[in-house]
Parts: structure tokens; sequence; C-alpha cells
């Protein structure tokens, strides 16, 4: 199969780096991640400040004909390629050490990060992205171009939440019609079976994958997933998946059916695709916010926004769109709100009791135990991965609780309040959205000027955190920049807290866990579903961390003994049942 092979220790890359043709100068900045022969630094030009994602690939591991050769083939197909739903690419150049290509910034990074903190995504959010993916591949078959090798972790998010397909490294164009490709390529997970079998492949490769991508966005696994790789190519070559009861509407089943039909002459193209049924059954939105790479967005407001941005008479022929949207909608009797129907919400009902604090339990303690921990990292990003940073932390909080509770503000600027009776509110980062959760879980939705009277103590307490935080705290860590339609969003909420004499501990609903230190302002971030910790140091150098990696390469001292206290403060949740312990237990 053809594969990436490891990554191998690779010179230093200059902080200026200099285009010898056209003396163009780029600054080198944030390390975005590695994978392949390749790591990816943001390289922003010095003359137009413009930002790019640097792909920077070091000669010394292109020595090989074929290697050469797969690089020029990357390049030659990218850079003649450009679509709304592809990763721009900008221009590429080389110096003595490296060759480097200049491609479009995807902030939000790809759905594989998205699917490894919601699982599962409502069938709305789908429809969004599987259309986007459709339109994108349909371009590339148009022109003459297989991608080879469609899959989560290749289909980035750019500031507005739009698919950007990349990563064309096994791309392969179409030289004549009827041709068969043989080369065995592709990830396990989505590698079609003709491809496995060598019977030669098309365009068709790509509808599978299609298939698969779908499958995982709704079912929260790959269809044809085991434990080992001989499994999943045997069940690939039977065509044995099951799609789980409730998981997917009718005609998100049909359409996966179709597209993975073992026969590829039986698989739909990708124009029959964007004209399937999936897509014009059921709500699709136009946008989407940030806070859905966090947690499930709230669709009464994503339909209410997306009929308002649409003509009447483009909501009258799109059927019941309308009705859809009003249906979804139930008045609060207790005010101008609106109460949510979540029943169909697979990802509320599927977090575990303790949002996950067992399993970061389990992560740290292996973390902690292993033998390679006190051992001093020698390559920082050996164990670094920025594509692992957390969505939400929270920036600042005062607590107030011995008379109501605490207050707290999100690095999107969203306001949040955990009251001593238990209840929650929320401010969205637009200061008009109110989220207000019952104990016993029931969420609320209302408008800062339109809400049930019986609130009206518990909105003043908001505002009066709102301000005086932002009169008198300095925010700490950078920003999720709010964006238009980000009303829509639903934020995580302060799950539990305590304080010991060196922190504070916050839990998110999330599964985040948050410590910061008082004596040094030192802050770790921790996230379960992305197994990775977010270190915050002294001078507010903001780096993140996965745990296996640090399990296997070690980790600085300091971050060492944070980890060490984390695992401790961890304990004593799941002790306690993610309920505050009592402080005289904890030093």
């Amino acid at each position: 199969m053809a594969k990436r092979e490891e990554q191998k220790p690779v010179e230093l890359i200059p902080e200026v780096v200099l285009d010898p043709a056209s003396q163009k100068r780029y600054v080198r900045g944030r390390f975005l991640g590695k994978g392949g022969f390749a790591k990816c630094y943001e390289l922003t030009d010095s003359d137009t400040k413009q930002i790019y994602a640097g792909k920077i690939v070091p000669k010394s591991l292109l020595v090989k004909q074929h290697q050469k050769e797969k690089m020029t083939q990357e390049i030659s197909i990218h850079k003649g390629l450009s679509h709304k739903h592809i990763v721009g690419f900008y221009g590429f150049f080389e110096d003595n050490d490296n060759v480097y290509i200049l491609l479009e910034l995807c902030r939000r990074r790809s759905l594989m990060e998205l699917h490894k903190r919601r699982k599962t995504v409502t069938e709305p959010e789908a429809r969004y992205f599987v259309h986007q993916i459709a339109l994108a591949c349909d371009h590339l078959h148009q022109m003459h171009i297989i991608h080879r090798d469609l899959k989560l972790g290749n289909l980035f998010l750019n500031d507005d939440m739009e698919i950007k397909i990349g990563d064309f490294g096994l791309a392969t164009r179409v030289d004549f019609s009827g041709e068969r490709k043989k080369t065995l390529c592709g990830t396990p997970n989505y590698i079609a079976p003709e491809v496995l079998g060598k019977k030669g492949h098309s365009y068709e490769v790509d509808a599978w994958s299609l298939g698969c991508i779908l499958y995982t966005l709704l079912v929260g696994k790959p269809p044809f997933e085991t434990s080992n790789l001989k499994d999943t190519y045997a069940r690939i070559k039977r065509n044995e998946y099951h799609i789980p009861a409730g998981r997917a509407s009718l005609q998100a089943k049909s359409l996966i059916e179709r597209l993975l039909q073992a026969d590829p002459t039986q698989r739909p193209s990708m124009q029959h695709v964007l004209r399937d049924e999936f897509f014009t059954s059921g709500f699709m939105p136009h946008g989407l916010p940030t806070s859905c790479l966090s947690t499930a967005p709230r669709f009464d407001l994503l339909r209410a926004a997306d009929i308002g941005r649409r003509p009447l008479a483009e909501v009258n022929d799109g059927g019941n769109a309308l009705t859809v949207a009003q249906s979804t909608i139930q008045k609060d009797h207790e005010g101008g709100g609106l109460l949510v129907d979540d029943k169909n919400d697979k990802r509320l009902s599927e977090e575990p009791a303790d949002c996950y604090l067992s399993e970061l339990l389990h992560l740290l303690s292996s973390v902690t135990n292993s033998k390679n921990f006190d051992k001093p990292i020698c390559n920082e990003e050996e164990a670094e991965d920025p594509a692992a940073v957390p969505i939400y932390w929270v920036c600042k909080w005062v607590d107030y609780s011995d008379k109501y509770g605490l207050g707290y503000q999100l690095c999107d600027n969203s306001i949040g309040v955990l009251f001593n009776d238990s209840s929650r509110m929320l401010l969205a980062s637009n200061g008009e959205n109110m989220q207000y959760i019952e104990k016993e879980g029931s969420e609320h939705f209302h408008n800062i000027r339109a809400f049930p009277e019986t609130l009206t103590k518990k909105v003043t307490l908001l505002k009066y955190f709102k301000n005086y935080m932002n009169e008198h705290l300095l925010k700490a860590g950078a920003n999720i920049m709010p964006r238009e339609g980000d009303e829509m969003t639903r934020l995580p909420f302060l799950r539990t807290w305590f304080r010991t004499r060196s922190a504070i501990i916050l839990h998110l609903s999330n599964g985040t866990l948050q410590i910061n230190f008082f004596q040094d302002h030192t802050k770790v971030i921790l996230c379960p579903l992305m197994g990775a910790v977010t270190y915050i140091d002294e001078r507010k150098n903001f780096k993140t961390y996965r745990l296996p990696l640090i399990e296997k390469f070690g980790c600085m001292k300091d971050l060492a003994s944070r980890l060490r206290y984390a695992r401790t403060m961890c304990d004593k949740l799941v002790a306690t049942a993610g309920n505050r312990p009592n402080p005289d237990d904890i030093r």
C-alpha cells in the first residue's frame, strides 16, 4: 500500500523563510502540526501580512525518486484547483533545505477534531458538511481528478465553518475515459473494496469514502472499523456493516447504502449525490456556529435564522421548511423565551453521567505512572498537537459563592453563572441570547430583554458578574472570535468547581477540566475527548500536548508537577461523583 512513511527528525526551520526566486520573506509563526513528511507552521508574508498555512517538507526526506515524483504530483494537482470548498493553494518554493507550500489557513482544524469532541453530529449538520464535500468532489471529478484519501482528517474548516478539502498527496489524474488506476492507496477505514481487490479503480472510490464519512458523522465510528486491519479489510470485502436503529433517517440510510455499494458501477456520481433526497427531505442550515466544534447547536434558532435570510418565495417553495421550524419551537409558558425540544439530540443523551471524568482519570493515571514521565523531553514538538487545542475554557472568574454563586467568562466572551441552588445561566457572546438551565438539567432559551419574571433576580446577578469581570479582571488566553450566526450557539456550562489553597478547579459540561494555579497564574486545561492537555505558563505561552505522546516522550518538569496535581483533583471529583469535594479533604 502506498502510505506516508514515519516522521523522521528534521532540521530546524528558520524563523524567517526566504523565497530565493521572488526574494519574498515569510515569518514563521505558530506550529500547526505534522504528518507524513511535512511539518506545518503559520507563515506570514512580511510585506502583505497575509498568513498562510506553510507545509514544509525537508529535502532530506525526499531522497528516493518516487518520493520526489509524489511531491511534484501533489503540487501539480493542487495548484490547478480553485473552488470554494477546496483548500486554497497560493504558491510554492524551495531553498537548499526544504520545499515550502503556501496553503489556505483553516483555523477551525478538521472534521476529525470535531468528531472526537462530538462523537456524533445531528442530521442537519451532516447534510451541511456532506453537501459541501460533494460539491468539491464534483469539481474534482470534472477536472478529471480522484482525491483517493477523503477522510475526516482531510476535511478542513475555515473561520466560517465551511468545508475545505485538502491533502492531495494521494490524488491522481484520470488521463483518458475509462482509465482504471491500480495503486493500492488510501486510509483503511475509508478504502473501497475495488482498491483492496486491485481490480482497478476510478472516481467511484471517492463516493465510497463519502458514504463512510456520512456514516461516521451520524453513527460515531466508521462503518467497517474493527480492532485490527485484517478484520477491517475482510469486512470491507464482504460489505459487512450495520446502521444502528435510530441513528439515521430513512433518507440518510438510503444514501449511505447507495454510496457503499460493493459494485462501484452502482454508486451514484457526485452530481447524483447532490440531487439526493437526503438533502431536501430535512432542514439543511446555510451556516453553522463555531460552537458546533464542541456542542450541538440550537436548531430552533438555526431554522429561524436561516428562514429569515431567505426570500419568502424560496421558503414557500421549500415545502414544509417554515412549518418544521415552527413545530420545533415551543413557547415557554413562563415568559417570552423558547424551550427547545431536544429529544432527537443523540449527543445530549449519550454523554456519560460524569462528563468523562473517569476517562480523564484513566488517562492521567496512565501518563503519570509511565516510565518516561519524569524524563525531560528533548524535543517539545514531539508531544505537541495544536489540533487538540480546546474550543472553550474559562478566562475569567469571580467567586461570590458565600451569597450567590460563581461567575465566569469563557474564551469567546460569553458569560456564565453557576448559582448556589445548582441552576445555571449563560449569556452568549453577542450579549443577547441567554440560556437558563434548571437544577435537573432542563434548558430554556431567552433574550436578555425578554425573559420570565421569575428569573429577574438571576438575570440581574448575571449582569453584575459580567460588569464586574469586564471592569476588574484581565482576560487569560487567546480569543475565539465570535462571528455572525453564533447566536445559534449552545454553550458548554460549568458543571462543578471547588477551590484548594493552591488552585481553583473548574469542570465544564463538555468534559474539560481546568485548573488555575494561584501562585504563578499558570493553568492546565485537560480534554479527555481529545486526550490532550493545554498548558498556559507564567509568560502566558499557550501550548497543547497529546497525553499519549507525553506518556511516550515525557514532558517538562513544570507541566509534570501540574499533571500530578490534576490527577489528584480528578480523583477527588470521581470519588464524589462529580460534586464539590469537602474542602477539609483537600490540601
